[in-house]
């Protein structure tokens, strides 16, 4: 059975009108609890990721002036959310969440967290609402702790995840998988392993296919003895910085498919949530509920 990393301190509170949607964290556990797809004993609380863990990926510097609130208003700016010790404590908790459901994937097969997928973080600093790169962060974990030689990060958040492909640029233990809309945020992208850039307004059918095409032969290729699933909601039709027109029901048909890869060929798997921009809440809480009700009816 699936666990669930989850903190209050994954939410905090963001000046009125910020386009950030913090309330996503919380309401997911709800409605997770409330549709029966999880119970209560499902979830945990993974705690404060280490700073031995940090700073596998990040730059002393970037992380000291992070966690001391040092951050010039510049790289605030770049950063799009206001510094505060509150901050801190969620990306410390968020980046701890992924790293336990990777620890938790090698024992269950999947590890999910209601959080994270914070990946265009980058080794010297932050961008994109990514303060700490949870799934760089997870990784490094992993492979200094001699528990995966081989891993596969497959990023289909719905922008290209520059800062993972950055961070493990001359790492050739990891693969940087990232499908993602190509005239989009960020305007300077980065060279993962493997990118591809979709055309926008890219819907159902040409992703699917796509992705289709792409993950098994490239799982047969790199022998990856871990995945980490970046499963952002962003690539919605109704997304505000998407520009992708997948549905719903395509966007569950997109975590079957990785997922049910990783089930079908026994490699364990972490999940972290990604981005999600959709004007009603309620239509990025459903599509990340589907990816966790697509989690337990695999596992």
């Amino acid at each position: 059975m699936p666990c669930l990393a989850t903190s209050d301190h994954y939410t905090l509170d963001l000046p009125d009108g910020h386009r950030f949607p913090i309330a996503k964290y919380a309401l997911i556990r709800e409605q997770l609890l409330w549709q029966g797809i999880a119970a209560p004993e499902d979830f945990y609380e993974p705690g404060l990721c280490a700073e031995e863990d940090i700073l596998r990926v990040h730059t002393a510097q970037y992380w000291h002036k992070v966690r001391d609130l040092q951050l010039s208003p510049r790289e605030v700016r770049n950063l799009g959310l206001p510094q505060s010790p509150q901050l801190v404590r969620r990306s410390l908790s968020s980046s701890a969440g992924t790293v336990q459901s990777a620890r938790r994937a090698l024992r269950d097969g999947i590890g999910l967290n209601l959080a994270g997928g914070t990946h265009h973080a980058f080794a010297d600093r932050g961008e994109g609402f990514c303060v700490l790169n949870d799934q760089a962060i997870a990784a490094a974990h992993l492979l200094a702790q001699g528990l995966a030689k081989q891993v596969l990060i497959v990023d289909l958040d719905v922008h290209q995840g520059d800062g993972t492909a950055s961070i493990f640029r001359n790492e050739p233990r990891v693969f940087t998988f990232s499908m993602h809309a190509g005239a989009n945020y960020p305007l300077r992208k980065e060279q993962s392993d493997l990118d591809i850039p979709l055309v926008l307004g890219t819907g159902d059918a040409e992703y699917l296919a796509q992705l289709s095409a792409t993950l098994e032969p490239l799982v047969e290729r790199v022998q990856p003895d871990f995945i980490f699933f970046q499963a952002g909601v962003d690539v919605l039709a109704t997304d505000k910085l998407g520009k992708l027109a997948l549905t719903p029901a395509g966007c569950q048909q997109r975590d079957e498919l990785v997922l049910g890869l990783c089930q079908t060929r026994g490699l364990p798997v972490a999940v972290s949530m990604g981005g999600g921009y959709s004007e009603r809440l309620a239509d990025i809480v459903d599509a990340h509920c589907n990816t966790f009700r697509v989690a337990f009816d695999l596992w």
